[in-house]
């Protein structure tokens, strides 16, 4: 670890997903990250294509930080040959470049239903089968489990917030979540608990008890809800403690889960992207010892 990259202690569980900083480079990111204090990052597949699964997982090991997770795989849904061939294809780059970086989770948003534009209309003649499109979701998840237990990698579900449902992803809640997982081995499936996506659940004390009892929680990713939404409500995420988030319960309840991980902090904001990378590695890094890490326990 280089001086200028070890100047402060890292935060045993603490991970900056890169796409809280999304205008840095890969190793501006990772660079920020270790000066802040994080002891890991949360990766993004565009960084990791533009620089190489080797070379990042380089820059990250160099700067004395680890892999916690990899965004993403999935989308999933599609209805025609050429699609789900194209769609298991690039999930199957998704592992490799998984295990390749040094991280056993990929994260996996489904998609959602086929001919959907994300943020906009429906193209004509869209389908309209919410249910058929997470039989076909649950279909390719099958296909893909031998190729990941292979190699090592666990194909974590993420369950976006209803907002998403029609463009982004047809799984909606952490039950849903664990209900698509349960025919694998939990080694080789998980689930993820966004707190941006989960918090409104009524169910969700129950779910992540669930997902603790069932070893399905492959990472636990913060940040905030707060109103009015952006235009684009995928770009609404807020820094820790600036939104309705109760980030004590849930991180309590993640805990008593048994969950043991890293925690992200992922952001997706316009504000947040325009500051300053070191500023923003530092606000996360202090909203999370506030509001997070007191409730994780020992």
């Amino acid at each position: 670890m280089s001086a200028e990259t070890s100047a402060v202690a890292a935060r045993p569980r603490s991970s900056l997903n890169t796409a809280t900083v999304k205008h840095a480079s890969l190793a501006e990111a990772v660079a920020a990250a270790s000066r802040a204090g994080f002891a890991a990052v949360g990766l993004w597949r565009d960084q990791v294509q533009e620089t190489g699964p080797r070379t990042a997982a380089r820059i990250v090991a160099e700067a004395g930080l680890r892999v916690s997770s990899l965004c993403r795989g999935g989308f999933l849904t599609a209805d025609d040959d050429a699609g789900i061939t194209a769609a298991l294809d690039d999930n199957k780059r998704a592992v490799e470049e998984a295990a390749a970086v040094g991280t056993s989770e990929l994260v996996m948003v489904l998609g959602g239903l086929p001919g959907s534009t994300p943020g906009g209309p429906p193209a004509p003649g869209a389908d309209r089968g919410l249910v058929a499109a997470r039989v076909r979701a649950a279909d390719r998840l099958a296909d893909l489990v031998p190729f990941a237990a292979a190699h090592g990698v666990r194909l974590a579900l993420e369950p976006l917030h209803p907002l998403f449902a029609a463009d982004r992803a047809v799984l909606s809640t952490l039950g849903q979540a664990l209900d698509l997982a349960a025919p694998f081995p939990p080694s080789v499936v998980g689930v993820v608990i966004d707190t941006y996506h989960v918090w409104w659940d009524p169910e969700l004390a129950a779910q992540v008890a669930r997902a603790g009892a069932e070893e399905r929680i492959s990472s636990y990713q913060v940040c905030d809800w707060a109103l009015p939404l952006a235009p684009d409500a995928l770009l609404s995420r807020r820094h820790v403690g600036d939104g309705y988030v109760d980030f004590a319960a849930v991180t309590r309840w993640v805990a008593a889960a048994g969950y043991r991980g890293d925690v992200e902090t992922e952001i997706f904001n316009e504000d947040v992207w325009r500051a300053d990378v070191d500023a923003t590695a530092a606000t996360v890094l202090e909203r999370y010892e506030r509001h997070v890490e007191p409730h994780l326990g020992p």
